[in-house]
């Protein structure tokens, strides 16, 4: 036992133990270390069972590395955290720093009780750090990038389960009762954990990653990552994928870099506009007119249930029903059609997309619908309004993506899946809009903004 107080390790969004740099921090000069979990209904409650479901199989398998001494408690971590760090006489409580508008509340309430040291982040470069010149915020992407890249980021962080003397939860008493990690009938299509992670990453960095650039935006193949998920929950860190990647020095790998600067850039911005998780991020769209009323619900609900009429959006709402997840090509179209040819509002389709999809990240959830609705950064609103065919016949080029998701399409052979000019089986609806003139509406509203 160390003679010094022990500490506890707040886990959040960084649900292992390898590259833990708040790890290292806790165990600092010898300090027992008390692992801790609050299950917090503010963040289960808006979760779908997807989410939640590779949640608690994290959890799991974080409390299988440590031995069975992850501490998992329920309850406002206002209240839950200062009780448990009480309990063990701990001086200290250690996280990964949270940049997110609920995390960043929550944290500066917790801080407000208790000695909360936050070192790190979910992220290679924290959001706050990238600036330009005059010390303001970047809100395009590409001169982001270049800076992010200039800045760098540090390797990562040498830890482990035996980088501590872990504390057992069985010994501690008082403060809060320790409870059973829950479990979720629906089970997400994906091995959860830190090991999962990082035989998934592995996978890809050994297979796919050199024709990453080239075959990234087609849905009908096995070339993406799927990281995503496990960026999402921490069980596994950037900082390990750019260590990866800087030796492959490939167009896949400058790729595949993009958009975990991506993910960084959406983080930023969410935490100099914590506002954009649920309004426009451009203010001069709020004079856009939108739909609304009972019709606008039909085609909604026809958007969730994938029977619109245009296969590659109806494929990729299956998809997203069916596997908690969808190809990031198929998420733009499926946006571009609610947004610019339903005309409803880009929130209705991020909620939903929140509500199924297993690596629903609010930052880069809502800021990818901003992009694709012209609300957000970068907006060029006029240049996405996606041709749901057309985007089909490039990216599904075969037409396999389609014929997969909607088996009503199977008989119809090659990329005429996507235009069905030959007529359409009687068991699949018509288009539920005229896509040429609802690409004429929705310029018409952009342009009533200028005016």
């Amino acid at each position: 036992m160390s003679s010094s107080a022990p500490s506890v390790l707040w886990f959040r969004r960084d649900l292992r133990l390898g590259d833990h740099p708040a790890l290292a921090h806790a165990a600092e000069d010898g300090r027992d270390v008390l692992a801790l979990f609050v299950l917090d209904d503010h963040l289960l409650g808006p979760s779908g069972a997807a989410r939640r479901d590779v949640l608690f199989r994290s959890l799991t398998a974080l409390d299988d590395q440590l031995g069975g001494r992850l501490m998992v408690v329920k309850g406002d971590p206002v209240a839950a955290v200062p009780a448990v760090a009480k309990a063990v006489g701990a001086d200290a409580v250690h996280v990964s720093e949270d940049y997110g508008p609920y995390g960043r509340r929550r944290d500066d309430a917790v801080a407000e009780k208790v000695d909360l040291v936050r070192t790190g982040s979910p992220y290679a470069v924290s959001p706050g750090r990238i600036v330009k010149d005059d010390g303001e915020g970047f809100k395009v992407f590409t001169p982001f990038y270049r800076r992010w890249q200039d800045h760098g980021w540090r390797g990562p962080a040498d830890t482990s389960a035996s980088s501590a003397s872990w504390i057992d939860p069985d010994d501690v008493s008082g403060g809060r009762t320790r409870v059973t990690i829950p479990t979720e009938e629906t089970r997400a299509d994906v091995e959860a954990g830190e090991q999962a992670a990082l035989s998934s990453w592995a996978d890809f960095r050994d297979d796919r990653a050199t024709g990453y650039d080239d075959e990234r935006n087609r849905p009908d193949k096995d070339s993406t990552s799927r990281m995503s998920v496990h960026l999402k929950y921490g069980t596994i860190h950037p900082r390990t994928m750019l260590a990866d990647l800087a030796s492959l020095k490939n167009d896949g790998s400058e790729a595949y870099r993009r958009e975990l600067c991506f993910r960084d850039f959406y983080a930023d911005i969410l935490f100099r506009r914590p506002d954009s998780a649920r309004e426009n991020y451009d203010k001069r769209f709020d004079k856009i007119e939108l739909d609304s009323g009972p019709h606008a619900d039909e085609l909604f609900q026809a958007w969730c249930d994938g029977t619109t009429g245009f296969p590659i959006v109806d494929a990729g709402m299956r998809q997203l029903v069916s596997e908690n997840w969808m190809h990031n090509r198929v998420r733009m179209i499926v946006a571009s059609f609610l947004v610019k040819d339903l005309h409803l509002p880009w929130w209705r389709g991020a909620r939903f997309f929140l509500q199924h999809l297993m690596d629903g990240d609010i930052a880069s959830n809502q800021h990818g619908w901003q992009w694709t609705a012209g609300t957000g950064t970068d907006a060029s609103p006029y240049f996405r309004v996606f041709n749901p065919t057309t985007q089909g016949e490039k990216f599904d080029p075969n037409g396999d993506y389609v014929r997969r998701w909607v088996p009503e399409l199977r008989g119809v052979e090659g990329k005429a899946v996507h235009a069905l000019k030959n007529g359409r089986p009687e068991d699949y609806p018509e288009p539920i809009v005229d896509h040429k003139h609802e690409r004429e509406e929705a310029l018409r509203r952009f342009g009533a903004l200028k005016s």
